[in-house]
């Protein structure tokens, strides 16, 4: 089973997120895609009850927050993991949007508080089995710096781009790359 993790803000409803069910539904791979409480807290132990719960392989997609998760829960469960412009240090770069926060999918707000930014500190990932992951990265990110997570995993798969976006512009491309290393 795949596991898509959306980032900050967003749900299992986003574009990539669906644009990854929409492939991997056509490839008759079992994908899901859980929008997550924006509590760090819940968002991971959800996370811990789908991978505990299901009795088969299963690997990670993680975007921005959900790179992060990602990396956390890699690590932990010895998981392959794809982390499209991932959050390297999000209790450093969420803690300068404390407040309302909007939420991409209903249009909604909530609130962020310093407690969100303590919960995503216990997660932060120790040693990583690097051929466990694959970064897609995009050096036009907006919002994090691409910098942070190739230090970080020096030794993994990264394809990193010219230009582009914190969403990662066109996606799709790499689509067959990821099925391929997830089979791998």
């Amino acid at each position: 089973m795949i596991i898509y993790i959306h980032g900050f803000g967003s749900s299992g409803y986003g574009g990539k997120a669906s644009q990854f069910r929409e492939y991997f539904k056509s490839k008759g791979k079992a994908f899901i895609a859980p929008s997550l409480s924006y509590v760090p807290e819940l968002a991971i132990k959800t996370l811990e009850e789908l991978i505990e719960s299901y009795n088969g392989e299963v690997q990670l997609i993680g975007s921005s927050l959900g790179g992060y998760y990602s990396l956390y829960l890699s690590q932990k469960y010895n998981l392959k993991a794809v982390l499209i412009n991932p959050s390297i240090h999000p209790y450093i770069t969420l803690a300068k949007v404390l407040g309302d926060a909007y939420n991409y999918y209903d249009e909604t707000t909530f609130r962020w508080e310093a407690s969100h930014i303590k919960m995503l500190e216990q997660y932060k990932s120790g040693e990583v089995n690097q051929k466990n992951i694959i970064l897609l990265l995009q050096k036009g990110d907006e919002s994090l710096d691409f910098n942070e997570a190739v230090n970080k995993l020096p030794q993994s798969h990264q394809i990193v781009e010219e230009g582009g976006s914190h969403s990662f512009d066109n996606v799709q491309r790499h689509f067959e790359l990821v099925e391929n290393f997830f089979k791998s």
